[in-house]
This record gives structure tokens, C-alpha cells and sequence, in this order.
């Protein structure tokens, strides 16, 4: 009898599957994958080396628990799949989680709005309540063509430094952080402030910025500001929506 993928890991890892599952149908259900493209990757809890990422050829809204693919830092797979991996994505992802120890889940989309507030000059505003949260600690990374050559991780994680929210210019949208829950919400607010200003740009009107001085503190208290934005609060009722309307990620 074939066991289960349940049946060969740990309790720990195959909570972080389901909510690594959770999180790709929720971004699925907002609209913002990309067909098979972008990815979302989890490090394995007590194997610090391991990580969780989709299937390549499967849509978001389809990933399950048990269908993500465990993978070696250099995305070698180090349990048996039906599935390759993206390696083109996994370049980003690995350098992050690679640079940053406290990046336990990396979120990368390629959203209409993101991509395009990637290619202002300005980029991201402070031009809403929203856009304050990712302006507290924001970075970017100009665009080297399609993320396959090994030597421009170094490139990346420089520019991505301790930040969280990191934008990709002539590309799209990153956050990272120490959960699943947590990553999720600071694009969900990254994504919010894209499309806010975007709709306000558009009215050809003339623009109230945030004054500096209040962009200045929530800049100075930066960690406080993000630990503050309640992914662990929003998460269980996210749960309680994907089980509703979308039931079969647990699997």
C-alpha cells in the first residue's frame, strides 16, 4: 500500500503544507497568480536546508498539502513528485530564504498592478494609508531579464537587505517574513496600495502625498508597524473562508 504524504512527514511540516496550500488558493481566489508562473515557497520546519514549493504545470487554485514539492537548496527534489519545479523561480526564492533566516515563506507575484507600479520611475507613494506599511520597509531590484543566472542572487538579496516588501522592477511584486500567515498579509497590503494608486493616478487629478514627516515615523518604527499587522489575527478566518468556498487544500 502507497502511503500518503502525510504518512512521511512531520506533524510540523505538514501543517506549514496546508497552510503553503492555503495561501496559493487565496491568491488564486484574489486573481493574482499567473497561470502556472510565480510561486510561493515555505522552509521546511527543523530542516533548514529543505523547502516547499508548487508544482510546476499546476494552477494555484489547484495545489494541495500533499502536492507540493520538497526541494533542496539547490532544488534538488528530496521527496519523490510527479512534478518538476520552476527553476527560474526557485533562483529568487532560494536567495532569499538562502540571505534571510528569518524568511520563512517568500511570495512572489506577477499582479497587473504591481508590475505596473514596477515600472514607475517613482514607484511606489505614499499616497494611502496601505501604502505606508510596505514604504516602512521597502526595497527594489532593477530587472536583469528572467531570473535563470546563478550570479544575480547576490545582486538580489543585497538590494533586498532586511527588508520585507521588495519590489521587482519591470516585474512585480515580493514580501517575505517568519510566516506563512504573515507573508500573505504584507502582500495582500502592498497589493491594496498598488491598486489604490493606480485608481488615483488614473483620475488625471492632482494628488494629496502623506507628508513626510508621517512616512518618517512609521519608518522609525518599522518593526513594530509590521508585527502589528495581524496576519496571525487574519489567518484562522482565511482558513475558515478556503474550507467554505474552497474545500480539498488540506489534502
Amino acid at each position: 500500500m502507497t502511503q500518503s504524504v502525510q504518512d512521511l512527514v512531520s506533524p510540523a511540516e505538514w501543517a506549514i503544507r496546508v497552510d503553503l496550500a492555503a495561501c496559493y488558493r487565496m491568491v488564486a481566489h484574489y486573481g493574482w497568480d499567473d497561470l502556472i508562473f510565480t510561486h510561493i515557497s515555505a522552509r521546511v520546519p527543523g530542516d533548514e536546508d529543505h523547502f516547499l514549493i508548487n508544482p510546476y504545470g499546476m494552477m494555484f487554485e489547484e495545489v494541495t498539502a500533499s502536492s507540493l514539492v520538497k526541494v533542496d537548496a539547490l532544488g534538488n527534489k528530496v521527496l519523490d513528485s510527479d512534478y518538476e519545479i520552476n527553476p527560474a523561480g526557485f533562483t529568487i526564492h532560494s536567495a532569499v530564504h538562502a540571505a534571510r533566516e528569518d524568511a520563512h515563506c517568500v511570495l512572489h507575484l506577477h499582479t497587473n498592478e504591481g508590475v505596473a507600479v514596477s515600472v514607475l520611475e517613482q514607484g511606489l507613494e505614499a499616497l494611502s494609508q496601505a501604502s505606508l506599511f510596505p514604504l516602512s520597509s521597502l526595497a527594489y531590484h532593477d530587472y536583469e531579464g528572467v531570473a535563470l543566472n546563478p550570479d544575480e542572487k547576490t545582486r538580489l538579496v543585497a538590494d533586498l537587505g532586511d527588508k520585507n516588501f521588495f519590489i521587482l522592477r519591470n516585474h512585480g511584486l515580493l514580501t517575505c517574513a517568519s510566516t506563512i500567515a504573515d507573508t500573505f498579509l504584507l502582500m495582500y497590503i502592498m497589493q491594496r496600495a498598488c491598486e489604490v494608486q493606480l485608481l488615483a493616478q488614473g483620475t488625471g487629478k492632482a494628488l494629496i502625498n502623506i507628508p513626510d514627516a508621517i512616512l518618517a515615523g512609521i519608518q522609525q518604527q518599522a518593526e513594530q508597524v509590521l508585527r502589528s499587522a495581524g496576519g496571525q489575527m487574519a489567518w484562522p478566518g482565511i482558513l475558515r473562508k478556503l474550507d467554505r468556498d474552497y474545500p480539498g487544500f488540506r489534502s
